[in-house]
């Protein structure tokens, strides 16, 4: 398809999506699905128009995903409730990393065992999968800051978390082949991919983004005033904070998540935990005048990122409807989806969740909206361009494409419904 032809789909497209959202909203369909279908009718399935191939243009998808990725992570952390506590935080904890390995393990039975992957495919397979995704799963996550859905908070803080919490299962799944560093009996790999990775992650988001937020906060106290470049400030932490967990090894992905949270912490630090501002003054006045709550970067900037989200999405699901073929729908690969979807996913969750007093129909519901999407992607590019095996490759793409694009399907038709039929038998208890 040439440029001028892109250029016509995309505006289109949009066009008809900002004119048709309120009806959409009313339907059980997501943007996720419009997206793929269209991406499906102009793909190789039905008209041919073009055809992207995910291992000749995997450099181009990874850096694509990988910053879709990051900007849904920030945007999923900013929207965090405040205060932090461990016992608020618990169940996406343990869904985050128990949960992650549990379905890294079923899954990598299941490639081991069922499909006859070797046995660092099948580890690197569970990788690739078992994360959620941040980016398609708007309609189950946190709406905007201060949102206390117990359902959303969980499904989006796990979502924020396991996009780094998976990284070292792909590591080890890429050292299993001989595609990366494992150390005498996997030391290196428990130290550093492991135990450092994760710990740096976290600690360089925290420090950063509580730096960040009161740095500015202190510059809007003492000059009330002042204009700053919110969007610009909260990517230029998207950035600094990727670039140093880049440098020293540490999980990116985590740390951003992280340094959005702080960020937003220390946004809402109590008032009276800060310093008075000086301000002068009136004369006329008895009293001293109540001061205006100064702005914030994760207030001011989250429409901004969303709106950066829906368009990497709008390419991305595009891209996934034109790689399929009518035969990238093999037996094996739908079913893996069907074994992630019906056992692995639900079989994790109710496991990593048996310690908390969740009520059955909560767990049922996070064990259901697992849902695949762009992190999937992401790690697949990340293993291609670390010199998959072509054929080992082949199979990694196709049954990755079936799983994410039956989760846009099968959890873009049910969410609507189930969503509602949660709520309404939380407001009414028999």
């Amino acid at each position: 398809m040439s440029n001028a032809g892109w250029f016509l789909l995309i505006g289109a497209l949009l066009i008809a999506m900002g004119l048709t959202a309120a009806a959409i909203r009313r339907l059980p369909l997501t943007t996720a699905m419009v997206y793929l279908a269209v991406g499906l009718l102009i793909g190789p399935t039905v008209l041919y128009a073009f055809h992207f191939n995910p291992l000749k243009q995997s450099h181009v998808l990874e850096v694509v995903t990988e910053l879709a990725v990051l900007l849904s992570l920030f945007s999923a952390g900013i929207k965090m409730p405040v205060p932090f506590t461990l016992a608020g935080w618990r169940t996406p904890l343990l869904l985050a990393f128990a949960a992650m390995a549990l379905t890294v393990g079923l899954m990598a039975a299941f490639g081991h065992f069922v499909l006859g992957f070797p046995l660092g495919a099948a580890v690197l397979l569970g990788a690739i999968l078992a994360p959620t995704d941040p980016v398609l799963a708007t309609d189950v996550q946190v709406r905007r800051p201060g949102d206390t859905d117990s359902l959303r908070f969980g499904l989006t803080c796990e979502a924020g978390m396991n996009d780094g919490s998976a990284f070292p299962f792909v590591m080890l799944g890429l050292g299993l082949l001989g595609l990366h560093d494992l150390g005498d009996n996997g030391l290196r790999w428990a130290l550093v991919d492991v135990a450092w990775a994760t710990a740096a992650g976290i600690g360089i988001g925290i420090a950063t983004g509580a730096a960040l937020g009161r740095v500015v906060g202190t510059l809007r106290r003492w000059w009330g005033d002042l204009q700053l470049l919110d969007d610009f400030l909260s990517l230029g932490l998207i950035a600094v904070v990727y670039g140093i967990s880049l440098m020293v090894e540490a999980w990116g992905f985590l740390a951003v998540f992280a340094a959005a949270v702080a960020l937003r912490q220390t946004e809402l630090r109590p008032a009276k935990a800060r310093p008075e501002p000086h301000r002068l003054r009136n004369p006329a006045m008895k009293t001293e005048p109540e001061a205006e709550e100064p702005p914030r970067i994760t207030d001011t900037t989250l429409v901004f990122k969303e709106q950066l989200e829906r368009l990497s999405e709008v390419v991305l699901i595009l891209l996934i409807g034109g790689t399929l073929f009518v035969n990238s729908w093999s037996w094996w690969a739908v079913g893996t989806a069907l074994f992630l979807f019906l056992v692995a996913r639900p079989v994790s969750v109710m496991l990593s969740l048996a310690p908390t007093r969740n009520p059955w129909r909560m767990r049922a519901m996070l064990g259901w909206f697992g849902v695949r999407g762009i992190g999937s992607l992401y790690y697949l590019m990340f293993a291609i361009e670390h010199g998959l095996p072509e054929e080992l490759a082949l199979q990694l793409i196709q049954v990755t494409l079936i799983v994410v694009t039956l989760s846009i399907l099968v959890h873009g038709v049910s969410v609507k419904p189930l969503m509602r039929r949660f709520w309404s038998a939380a407001e009414n208890p028999a």
